[in-house]
Protein backbone atom coordinates (compact mmCIF):
# COMPACT_ATOMS: atom_id res chain seq x y z
CA UNK A 1 0.00 0.00 0.00
CA UNK A 2 0.91 3.36 -0.57
CA UNK A 3 2.09 5.34 2.19
CA UNK A 4 -0.86 8.04 2.46
CA UNK A 5 -3.53 4.96 2.30
CA UNK A 6 -3.99 5.99 6.18
CA UNK A 7 -4.08 9.41 4.79
CA UNK A 8 -6.96 8.83 2.58
CA UNK A 9 -8.88 6.70 4.64
CA UNK A 10 -9.12 9.34 7.16
CA UNK A 11 -9.97 11.96 4.83
CA UNK A 12 -12.51 9.86 3.74
CA UNK A 13 -14.10 8.46 7.38
CA UNK A 14 -14.10 12.12 8.11
CA UNK A 15 -16.15 13.40 4.95
CA UNK A 16 -18.77 10.24 5.30
CA UNK A 17 -18.91 11.33 9.33
CA UNK A 18 -19.80 14.80 7.69
CA UNK A 19 -17.45 16.54 9.76
CA UNK A 20 -15.00 19.28 8.30
CA UNK A 21 -11.18 19.42 8.87
CA UNK A 22 -11.82 22.39 11.12
CA UNK A 23 -14.28 20.59 13.35
CA UNK A 24 -12.54 17.31 13.26
CA UNK A 25 -9.16 18.93 14.75
CA UNK A 26 -10.82 20.69 16.94
CA UNK A 27 -12.32 16.62 18.15
CA UNK A 28 -9.12 15.62 18.09
CA UNK A 29 -7.10 18.41 19.56
CA UNK A 30 -4.73 19.49 16.77
CA UNK A 31 -4.05 22.26 14.74
CA UNK A 32 -5.85 21.82 11.22
CA UNK A 33 -2.18 22.29 9.51
CA UNK A 34 -1.31 18.56 10.84
CA UNK A 35 -4.49 17.19 10.08
CA UNK A 36 -3.79 18.09 6.98
CA UNK A 37 -0.30 17.06 6.33
CA UNK A 38 -1.59 13.44 8.10
CA UNK A 39 -4.80 13.48 5.31
CA UNK A 40 -2.15 14.08 2.66
CA UNK A 41 0.19 11.55 3.83
CA UNK A 42 2.68 14.25 4.47
CA UNK A 43 3.39 12.95 7.86
CA UNK A 44 2.48 9.50 9.03
CA UNK A 45 0.77 9.25 12.44
CA UNK A 46 1.88 7.78 15.77
CA UNK A 47 0.35 4.47 16.88
CA UNK A 48 -1.85 6.46 19.44
CA UNK A 49 -2.91 8.81 16.93
CA UNK A 50 -4.16 6.44 14.92
CA UNK A 51 -6.36 4.70 18.05
CA UNK A 52 -7.48 8.49 18.44
CA UNK A 53 -8.41 8.96 15.17
CA UNK A 54 -10.40 5.85 15.07
CA UNK A 55 -12.37 6.29 18.41
CA UNK A 56 -13.16 9.60 17.51
CA UNK A 57 -14.66 8.55 14.17
CA UNK A 58 -15.94 5.68 15.62
CA UNK A 59 -14.33 3.47 13.21
CA UNK A 60 -12.80 0.24 13.96
CA UNK A 61 -8.85 0.68 13.97
CA UNK A 62 -8.34 -1.77 11.45
CA UNK A 63 -10.13 0.46 9.23
CA UNK A 64 -8.03 3.52 9.69
CA UNK A 65 -4.71 1.57 10.25
CA UNK A 66 -3.61 -0.77 7.75
CA UNK A 67 -1.31 -3.89 8.54
CA UNK A 68 2.01 -4.37 6.90
CA UNK A 69 2.31 -8.10 6.04
CA UNK A 70 6.31 -8.27 5.64
CA UNK A 71 6.97 -6.37 9.10
CA UNK A 72 3.42 -8.03 10.68
CA UNK A 73 2.55 -4.27 12.37
CA UNK A 74 0.22 -1.83 12.06
CA UNK A 75 1.34 1.43 10.63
Amino acid sequence: MADNQWGRRIKGFRKLKGMTQVEFAKRMNMSVSVLGELERGARKPSHSNLKQIAETLDVPFHEIAYKNQEEDLYV
